[in-house]
């Protein structure tokens, strides 16, 4: 693993704020960002190489032998990042979707199309199994979208479960945490408590942060052991079927396009806890049949600009390997 110094921590710790900003947004993949700013290799190693033998290196040659050995301060810089990144970003995302709702699912709706094209490309080999896989995902995903809620998105087994899976999309670049969180329906809701957390922390109000606090407990060690369980397992399939498992992907996103449709029509309310009637139940409708103001130019505008974030995106990760084979073949 590699010595850095403290700009150097720096350095990784701006790329975990670029990465949280894109976790936080459904379509953005934290993996991508990893990929693209040259880390998402050491990440995945390091994570993989965690284990007890940490504790028994601190027994014999101390605490700092062990943290050294397994690259914690990599690890410590790049999530400080990402958390300042989402308690930061969550409450705007919050604010946006409570005032311009359509404006900022199109602009969700438009990066997952980007993705999946982005995904969908590096398909190489267009065999009956990769086809197959990619049309039973889509459908699998269109059936998750349309089907009744299994639990309150607030419950406790269900925050362990959302943490579970939407951490296996920070292991691959091209699909992201939010998105799949907004596949099970619980999106609105751990962006809430993010920014409850946050609220919690500005305002110096004890029992809300320590609420908030215990619920992203639950969702982090439902992320922690779907990072240690998954992690080995989805690079295996990545490095030896990377076609099925990227159609698997892509045929994902096309089936959740449904769930991120900027029009909806409610057909049920759910009580939070603070006794509040928030959506529970909706169904994608046509623009025309919108009960208020479709905003339709306004939805096609930010549709494009979503897409072209994910192009950019994929320019800049494109440059950045041509420039790292030119220098290897110059070595």
């Amino acid at each position: 693993m590699p010595q850095r110094n403290f700009l150097q921590y720096l350095i990784v710790t701006a790329k975990g704020l670029a990465m949280g900003a894109a976790d936080v947004v459904p379509g953005v993949s934290g993996g991508t960002i990893a990929f693209i700013s040259g880390i998402y290799e050491e990440l995945i190693e390091t994570i993989h190489n965690i284990d007890l033998g940490f504790i028994k290196i601190w027994k014999k040659e101390g605490f700092s032998k062990a943290w050294k050995h397994y690259n914690l301060s990599f690890l410590l810089a790049l999530f400080s990042g990402v958390f300042i990144s989402i308690i930061s970003l969550a409450k705007l995302i919050t604010w946006l979707l409570e005032v311009f709702p359509i404006m900022v699912w199109s602009f969700f709706f438009g990066l997952v199309i980007a993705s999946i094209v982005h995904v969908g490309k590096q398909i190489t080999n267009w065999r009956l199994t990769v086809i197959v896989a990619l049309i039973i995902a889509s459908v699998l995903s269109y059936l998750i979208t349309i089907a009744d809620p299994i639990g309150s998105p607030e419950s406790t087994w269900f925050l362990f479960l959302a943490g579970f899976i939407a951490i296996i999309a920070m292991i691959l670049p091209g699909i992201s945490g939010a998105f799949i969180l907004l596949l099970m329906g619980a999106y609105t809701t751990v962006i809430g408590i993010v920014t409850q957390l946050g609220e919690g922390i500005t305002t110096f109000n004890s029992s809300l942060f320590l609420s908030a606090l215990g619920k992203l407990l639950i969702f982090g060690i439902g992320a922690i052991l779907g990072l240690k369980m998954f992690s080995r397992v989805l690079n295996w399939m990545f490095k030896h079927h990377k076609n099925l498992i990227l159609a698997v992907l892509t045929g994902f996103m096309i089936g959740a396009l449904n769930k991120i449709w900027p029009w909806k029509e409610v057909l049920q309310y759910r009580m939070t806890h603070a006794g509040e009637q928030i959506p529970f139940i909706e169904r994608s409708i046509l623009p025309q049949n919108y009960d208020g103001n479709p905003q339709i130019l306004y939805a096609i505008l930010f549709a494009i600009i979503g897409f072209l974030t994910i192009f950019l995106l994929e320019r800049i990760a494109v440059k950045k390997e041509i420039i790292s084979s030119k220098s290897e073949q110059s070595e």
